[in-house]
């Protein structure tokens, strides 16, 4: 415990007003600053409103790269680095709608000859989020203690679980306060957010998956390149090696959007099926990961050969989950039907992902808890014909009430027109370090 006199030291040196006042002022906040503010409100000495104020401030004048590297190197040393006793790599998503690609990558990699160590967090925002997925799975559960995350990852090859207690606690505290204070979008506490827990985290290797699109917290491709220039930076400085794949997310991926829906489409996935598209971009990131690791395998034949769901089931079990139960079921179903004959020429992931989190799949507040079954399924997808009262997305919900607000997000949401849309690239562009 610290004592007296080192706590009122600080508070000499320094105040939460005053590196708020320096930061609305659009000035550079030094390090010393940086690593005051960071310890302080990790003890509970910097209060939330005080740290959303400075997020605010961050968020309306930026930090420059010195700034972020800093914050980020502030956050890890607010806690714990792990450390693995076999070579590993790891794959982060900024997030988007429908993303569920974790689910089959970490099995597949782990499959494919090197150790996947994911630690995950839940849904930010409209996106989903990879904890809240996995828990509709009767019985898994998502905390595990360090010496558990070994074990599993010596004996399955994968883990997915939520960050231990002592892994950059700053940042797990701030992460949740930037959900409910409109500071999300923002690349400096976005970047240092993402790098803190991965570098903490101890993988040998990452890959990025920045997301673009209006599904996306990146909504152009000039941001999302700073993003990922930036991610890829603070790694190189910590030694890391480091890539960055920049993915649509312009349109939901696949056809499930929720927790329990997603799961099941990420088994199909794994069993050789699943949409061409998650199929896609989990081969592409397995790729990328296995490349950067120099572990030679042909990612696409283990997936389609259904030899990473064997992995898949034995990681759930892992983690007393049991991987052929029945996944919940939602009391209510709310079918959109397609208006008329034609093509699907759009299908906005923000509008489903916002429906989606207004059904029960996501939360309001940190606090709130999300409902496994809760979700959207996208019927059709841009490209596909339509057929006039023929389903076109169906809402998942416990909360019949909450369709309301869930087809007022989905407004303006899709096109039904006479031609197929263009076809759009899903890897935009690769960034590496």
């Amino acid at each position: 415990m610290r004592s007296a006199l080192a706590i009122y030291r600080d508070r000499v040196n320094h105040t939460a007003v005053d590196v708020i006042r320096t930061k609305r002022d659009g000035e550079a906040l030094s390090d010393d600053q940086i690593d005051w503010v960071v310890a302080a409100y990790t003890r509970g000495e910097v209060a939330d409103e005080q740290m959303s104020a400075l997020a605010m401030a961050v968020f309306l004048n930026g930090m420059s790269f010195p700034e972020t590297s800093r914050w980020t190197q502030a956050m890890i040393e607010s806690g714990e680095r792990l450390s693995w006793p076999v070579p590993t790599v790891d794959k982060h998503s900024t997030g988007g709608v429908g993303d569920k690609i974790t689910l089959p990558l970490a099995p597949l990699v782990a499959t494919c000859g090197i150790a996947v160590p994911q630690l995950s967090g839940r849904g930010l925002g409209h996106t989903g989020g990879t904890l809240d997925k996995l828990e509709s799975i009767p019985g898994w559960r998502a905390s595990l203690s360090s010496d558990e995350i070994r074990e599993q990852l010596l004996s399955v090859g994968a883990v997915v679980c939520a960050p231990t207690e002592g892994l950059a606690p700053a940042d797990r505290k701030l992460y949740a306060l930037r959900d409910v204070t409109g500071t999300v979008e923002c690349v400096p506490l976005i970047a240092s957010s993402i790098m803190s827990k991965k570098i903490a985290e101890g993988a040998g290797a990452l890959v990025l998956d920045v997301k673009v699109g209006s599904g996306a917290f990146m909504k152009t491709l000039d941001e999302a390149r700073e993003l990922a220039s930036a991610l890829v930076a603070i790694g190189m400085t910590h030694g890391q090696k480091v890539t960055a794949l920049l993915t649509d997310m312009s349109t939901p991926l696949g056809r499930a959007v929720g927790n329990a829906v997603e799961v099941a489409e990420a088994v199909e996935v794994l069993r050789g099926g699943g949409p061409a598209d998650v199929v896609e971009l989990t081969v592409a990131l397995a790729e990328e990961m296995l490349g950067l690791t120099g572990v030679e395998a042909n990612p696409a034949e283990v997936l389609a050969s259904g030899e990473a769901y064997e992995t898949w089931a034995r990681m759930i079990a892992a983690q007393g989950g049991d991987p052929d139960a029945e996944l919940p079921k939602p009391k209510h179903v709310h079918v959109v039907e397609a208006p008329r004959d034609g093509v699907l020429g759009r299908l906005d992931a923000l509008g489903v992902g916002l429906a989606a989190w207004r059904l029960g799949a996501g939360r309001a507040r940190k606090e709130d808890p999300v409902q496994a079954a809760a979700g959207v399924l996208c019927h059709v997808k841009p490209g596909e014909a339509v057929v006039s009262g023929a389903p076109l997305l169906e809402l998942h919900t416990d909360t019949p009430d909450a369709v309301e607000g869930a087809l007022a997000a989905l407004a303006g949401a899709y096109e039904i027109t006479d031609e197929a849309p263009a076809s759009t690239a899903l890897v935009l562009e690769t960034i590496r370090g």
